[in-house]
């Protein structure tokens, strides 16, 4: 039973059909839920979240999917988002083959394939991720270090939030990978062990994007501080070797007795005076190499 963007009245049937326990049926129509296995005397309750991109905030998000699993039955419930699991059932649905092949065989069989399917999809959306990583780092001589750096934020950002979706999501696969569960008549270790490898394989690889994001965050503000430096060495120097002219000029400009005043020589006095430690100071900047 699949049941899409699930009501109040959808979780009262579900209660009355199968005697689902309040609480879960809470935490169905809850957003807020982590992903967690609960057990009940006939069947478990397990809550998923899956990462869903958001072209609109350049966010990953989580989906939430809800899942009881007994012996001769597995209810979905979920907001309609995951395609995967909406295109299982419709092609079940639709086809007397497929539905034979995911149905014919135990819940257990049933819960892999879903889970499957949707861990799957789980691979392009961390490849987005990756290739985010590697245009960022292919624009580092073309792009401003300004827009790399506002890049790299919200690649971090995006990160960060599919780690979250992930982390919490290893421990509940491993627990189904080490224990067995009877009513849903399927090896764990088989079936649940690789759906906890594939989860792990893309924790492992979100740790290594963050390692790569911060490694590349470090390069890129320590690229910013030296181009920020190198503008205020050449300022510094501007300043420094126009301050003698400017300190002549200040005290000729000021309205009382200095030597030379009145002599048709002041102005290329002042002037070469001006200009003698300025050249001074260019050469022996030059040659301790700061400019």
């Amino acid at each position: 039973m699949n049941i899409e963007r699930p009501t109040r009245a959808e979780m009262t049937h579900l209660r009355q059909e199968f005697g689902f326990h309040p609480l879960a049926l809470d935490d169905c129509l809850s957003r807020i839920q982590l992903p967690k296995i609960d057990e009940y005397p006939n069947h478990i309750f397990l809550v998923f979240h899956f990462p869903l991109f958001n072209p609109a905030l350049r966010l990953t998000q989580p989906s939430q999917v809800a899942i009881f699993a007994a012996g001769g039955y597995i209810v979905t419930v979920h907001r309609g988002e995951l395609r995967p699991l909406t295109k299982l059932f419709q092609d079940c649905m639709q086809s007397e083959t497929i539905r034979r092949e995911l149905m014919g065989r135990s819940s257990g069989h049933l819960l892999y394939r879903i889970l499957d399917a949707l861990i799957d999809d789980s691979f392009p959306t961390l490849n987005k991720v990756v290739n985010n990583l590697d245009r960022i780092e292919e624009g580092f001589s073309t792009k401003e270090p300004g827009r790399i750096i506002r890049d790299l934020s919200i690649l971090r950002r995006d990160i960060v939030a599919f780690r979250r979706i992930i982390r919490p999501q290893v421990e509940v696969m491993e627990i189904l990978e080490r224990k067995e569960y009877p009513i849903l008549r399927v090896d764990p270790d088989v079936y649940f062990g690789d759906l906890a490898d594939h989860t792990r394989r893309i924790w492992e690889e979100l740790e290594w994007l963050k390692e790569a994001s911060d490694g590349l965050s470090d390069t890129v503000l320590a690229l910013h501080a030296f181009i920020t430096n190198d503008a205020l060495r050449v300022l510094t120097l501007l300043f420094t070797v126009t301050l003698p002219g400017a300190l002549l000029s200040s005290l000729y400009g000021m309205n009382i007795p200095l030597p030379f005043q009145h002599s048709g020589w002041a102005l290329p006095i002042v002037v070469g005076a001006s200009l003698l430690p300025t050249v001074a100071m260019l050469f022996w900047f030059r040659r301790k190499g700061w400019l």
